[in-house]
């Protein structure tokens, strides 16, 4: 007998139990880690909630007793941290200006499980109006929860065989996680690590005095990246690669005259850093007002949903109220609530104690940025909610609501902080509050985002909402404490663009993290006045430009469009960078027309046809980032052990070229892989 796709109210299972727990911090660690990696890599982080359900379910069936609700208990915990990494977008911000020198483990967890915590909280009231009764389609949680009743369904069938047949297969897909995530580890140490592959390499030449650049990176984890964003996205970038390396910098290096000295390459990327950057820092300002301004009015139902349900949370938590109809009681979301605010308190105060200030000025700024975190991350959290069940958590725009919070938390500094600004290092002071306030504002985004897609799988197989909520507030604090550690290893062995922790590093290695890199450039304008108007003014032209282009395009055409803030990130990201995010975009697109004609030769429905083909594909990318992200933390700890950039190379610095070369036949190689093996199933 199978179970049931939706576990029926009357029926109890054991959901939140003490190995569900165990195993959900491990994962914890091993998504947290991932994303924060890739994110300061790249500006992007991936849904974990899919490979971590695939996870548990193959560990969770060595257990007799496991079921598909303690498997969604434990996605829930792992996904709501691996969510939580988002907070990169802004935090290393503070290191960049040189207000920490680190990440200060206590100040990192407060600021992270606080604000984690509270979209949790906020996002409480909204379940029954936006996941039981709204038609939004939360495209992850509708997917998660596919991928635990499909596992559901396979251990059922095994339990059912007779005695005496072989084991039955692990057909969850932890097969092919696995098979990425060492493929993606072996490559990323052979080439990190021992130096015997070449992690990228371009073409350099000029046509009268403009400089051109041909650029592609190697990294396995950004081809699982671009399998995952899709073909849209991956155009959208490769354009905004168009913009800076076919347009922008061949002009501006033939406007200008190459200083003595310099190669091709030192010039051209000179004239990227310091001018084309702010391009793709105006076109993403513009793309993210856009697509904030287009889901204003769902993001208008989305607040009023939330302000209406918050007289009727508690009903849903009474005893009599059906199993799946109880969420945690309004005196519980109340007591958390305050207990969370409190911590807020203490951990501005803190990061505020070095303040040449009064005592009575710095609580008056603790009170500012508490009232600000707390009132605009319900705002947020409600928006975003919102916005996830819409279009998805992971287009959903946390970028844009970061930028929209660091300039409304910087003018607001700069109307109420007259003492702040009136004292020496003033200003520099009032740039890292208002940073650290928006990391707040960006940790209960992240998680308002995340936390209504897994209440939307929960509520698809049955799962007792008031349980998974408690998940969702574990995986909360476990992703914060894991935050801090992996930030500074990163920090010590990598450094990031424009902080070096140490003056022999090489800025080659460091990781770009480009939102934070920009919001540190938008709240030091505000304050300063010093911002690249010109280049911001014309990137900002280029974005209204791209958005009337994708107007039309709406209009014209079913399939393209033009992401602007996908191309402004293609603009602004190292070109070594996004150019495996395309190759990975164009190799799904690849995938999806071969599969295409092989359903149209078997006379299928393309999506029963190639169901079991793209989850492999999935899983597989997911591998791929992870264990690549995984490798990255391990070297940087052994960077920072070693105390040197290269301390396991047995290849020397002539040997590069030849590296180069090897690195592209690899990655090439992998990528036929991939093809085969998602083939392999259609």
């Amino acid at each position: 007998m199978t179970q049931p796709t939706r576990v029926p109210a009357e029926v109890t299972l054991p959901e939140l139990t003490f190995r569900g727990v165990l195993l959900g911090a491990l994962i914890t660690v091993i998504f947290t880690a991932s994303n924060v990696f890739l994110g300061l890599k790249v500006g992007l982080t991936f849904s974990s909630a899919i490979p971590a359900a695939v996870i548990s379910m193959s560990v969770l069936r060595l257990f007799k007793d496991a079921n598909i609700l303690e498997n969604n208990m434990v996605q829930t915990q792992a996904s709501a941290a691996g969510t939580l990494s988002s907070i990169i977008f802004i935090l290393p911000a503070l290191v960049m200006m040189g207000h920490w020198q680190g990440f200060p483990f206590w100040q990192t967890l407060g600021i992270c499980a606080a604000g984690g915590m509270l979209g949790v909280m906020f996002t409480i009231p909204l379940r029954h109006v936006m996941v039981v009764q709204s038609d939004l389609p939360y495209p992850e949680g509708v997917a998660a929860a596919e991928i635990l009743r499909v596992g559901s369904a396979e251990r059922a069938q095994d339990a059912a065989e007779d005695a005496g047949r072989a084991p039955a297969k692990a057909a969850t897909g932890m097969g092919d996680i696995v098979a990425g995530g060492l493929a993606s580890a072996a490559v990323s140490f052979a080439a990190s690590g021992l130096r015997v592959l070449g992690d990228s390499v371009s073409g350099w030449f000029a046509l009268g005095g403009a400089v051109f650049r041909l650029p592609m990176g190697f990294s396995l984890a950004l081809l699982g990246a671009g399998y995952l964003i899709g073909i849209v996205a991956g155009l959208a970038m490769l354009t905004g690669l168009v913009i800076s390396w076919g347009i922008a910098v061949p002009v501006l290096s033939a406007m200008g005259d190459m200083p003595a000295g310099q190669s091709l390459a030192q010039y051209a990327t000179g004239l990227w850093s310091s001018q084309v950057r702010f391009i793709g820092a105006g076109v993403i300002g513009v793309g993210a007002i856009w697509t904030l301004a287009t889901l204003f009015m769902p993001m208008a139902r989305g607040v009023k949903a939330s302000f209406a349900a918050l007289g009727k949370a508690g009903a849903a938590g009474a005893g009599s109220a059906p199993r799946t109809e109880r969420d945690l009681s309004a005196g519980w979301i109340s007591a958390v609530t305050l207990v969370l605010v409190a911590v807020l308190v203490v951990t501005f105060q803190v990061f505020l104690s070095g303040a040449p200030l009064s005592a009575a000025a710095i609580w008056k700024l603790v009170a500012y940025a508490v009232l600000f975190a707390f009132v605009f991350g319900f705002l947020v959290a409600a928006a975003c909610g919102y916005m996830a069940g819409l279009v998805g958590s992971s287009t959903s725009p946390i970028s844009g609501v970061g930028i929209v919070a660091i300039v409304l938390v910087s003018l607001l500094m700069l109307a109420l902080g007259g003492e702040l600004l009136s004292v020496e290092n003033g200003v520099q002071m009032a740039i890292a509050l208002s940073i650290f306030s928006t990391s707040a504002v960006v940790a209960v985004a992240s998680i308002s985002n995340d936390n209504l897609q897994d209440l939307k799988t929960g509520w698809l197989v049955g799962a007792t909402p008031w349980r998974q909520q408690v998940a969702l507030l574990i995986g909360c604090v476990a992703g914060a404490a894991v935050i801090s550690p992996v930030l500074e290893l990163l920090y010590n062995a990598y450094g990031f663009a424009d902080a070096m922790p140490r003056a022999d590093m090489d800025p080659a290695q460091a990781l770009s993290a480009p939102q934070a890199t920009l919001m540190l450039a938008i709240a030091r304008g505000i304050f300063t006045h010093q911002l690249n108007w010109s280049m911001i003014l014309i990137g900002m032209a280029v974005g209204v430009g791209l958005i009337l282009v994708d107007q039309v395009l709406m209009r014209t055409c079913r399939v393209a469009r033009i992401p602007v803030l996908a191309v402004g990130i293609g603009i602004y990201l190292p070109p070594t960078v996004a150019a495996p995010i395309v190759a990975g975009a164009v190799l799904a697109w690849l995938l999806e027309r071969a599969l295409r004609r092989r359903a149209a030769a078997a006379g299928k429905p393309y999506e029963q046809f190639a169901d079991a083909p793209n989850r492999r594909g999935v899983l597989i990318a997911s591998g791929l980032i992870v264990g690549e992200s995984l490798v990255g933390v391990l070297m940087a700890a052994i960077i920072g052990a070693a105390g040197s950039d290269a301390p396991l190379a047995i290849a020397g610095e002539d040997f590069a070229p030849t590296a180069s070369y090897l690195g592209l036949a690899v990655f090439v190689f992998v990528a036929v892989l991939f093809w085969r093996r998602v083939l392999k199933l259609a």
